[in-house]
């Protein structure tokens, strides 16, 4: 049986998507890009802000669903430009901690409303 998990604390979904589905003890993020929750804006131009916001975006719904970042055990990380990507570690780095999970980064040429990055994930929540 699948659990639709929902937040205010993050931006609401823009399109026909949830912001998690929880089955059994996984739960899988949608892609969080850089939005303000309160506004639906992006945060801003600075890539760096960006990658926080979405970040911060993804532990809501993380913890929405009963869990945290700590349960992460994939996350796959989009970015527009992928020089931005030691930013994405030394940011990621505050909001993980050892072991960390499996990780991907994929190059796309555009994001939803034009955002530099965007970020998804797959927790494995304790039995």
């Amino acid at each position: 049986m699948k659990e639709i998990i929902r937040t205010s604390k993050a931006p609401a979904a823009i399109g026909t998507y949830s912001q998690a589905v929880k089955c059994g003890s996984l739960v899988f993020l949608s892609g969080q890009i850089p939005l303000d929750p309160s506004t639906m804006e992006l945060v801003g131009n600075d890539v760096r802000a960006q990658i926080r916001q979405a970040f911060e975006n993804l532990k809501a719904v993380a913890e929405a669903s009963g869990g945290s970042l700590d349960d992460a055990v994939r996350v796959t990380v989009y970015l527009t430009d992928l020089a931005n990507f030691p930013l994405v570690n030394e940011i990621m780095a505050q909001y993980f901690e050892e072991p960390y999970p499996a990780r991907a980064a994929v190059g796309v040429a555009q994001l939803p409303r034009n955002a530099a990055v965007e970020i998804d994930a797959i927790l494995a929540l304790p039995a």
